[in-house]
């Protein structure tokens, strides 16, 4: 699906890749905004680097049609290393990002949002990322294991165990 667009991105042009950051992004975003649970100026940031990194590194993707997973591992790895190294910034224009996130989002009942939201903050780091990537993006197990680098079989064990423990917190049987 993106293997055109790479190939044209590879033979230097910005239009092509314009178009895979528009095809991208918002889910890319939306993924770093909740697995940073809502800081959306880091998010927003990270986002950005992502996309950088992508453009100046797209020789070293293997496979054309594999830009999707190859992106969001990029971004998955650019968030550990952010954790890692402390660099947690304050919320710069805070109000109106949220406001924008808010508008973007479909709305949710509040409770059932700060429930989701406190569930997925006692996961783990890799636990949030491959639930929000299968749940939440409808990414396959193999495509979520090659973003995040992690064994297959971690990955289906990350979405099992998060998804119970999700249903478990709304009240429903897994």
């Amino acid at each position: 699906m993106d293997g055109p667009l790479v190939q044209a991105a590879r033979g230097g042009s910005q239009a092509a890749f314009s178009r895979l950051v528009q095809r991208h992004q918002q889910s890319l975003r939306g993924f770093l905004r909740r697995l940073l649970q809502g800081r959306t100026d880091e998010a927003d940031d990270l986002a950005q680097e992502t996309f950088i990194s992508a453009w100046s590194s797209l020789s070293r993707l293997r496979a054309a049609d594999d830009f999707r997973p190859w992106l969001f591992g990029i971004a998955y790895r650019k968030v550990q290393t952010a954790l890692r190294s402390g660099l947690r910034q304050g919320r710069r224009d805070g109000e109106w990002l949220e406001a924008e996130a808010q508008a973007a989002e479909p709305a949710m009942d509040p409770a059932l949002r700060l429930t989701l939201e406190r569930v997925l903050s006692d996961l783990g780091p890799e636990q949030r990322a491959a639930v929000l990537l299968c749940l939440a993006e409808g990414w396959t197990h193999p495509e979520a294991a090659e973003a995040l680098g992690l064994p297959l079989g971690t990955i289906k064990s990350h979405v099992s165990r998060g998804r119970a423990r999700l249903l478990a917190e709304l009240g429903e049987a897994p």
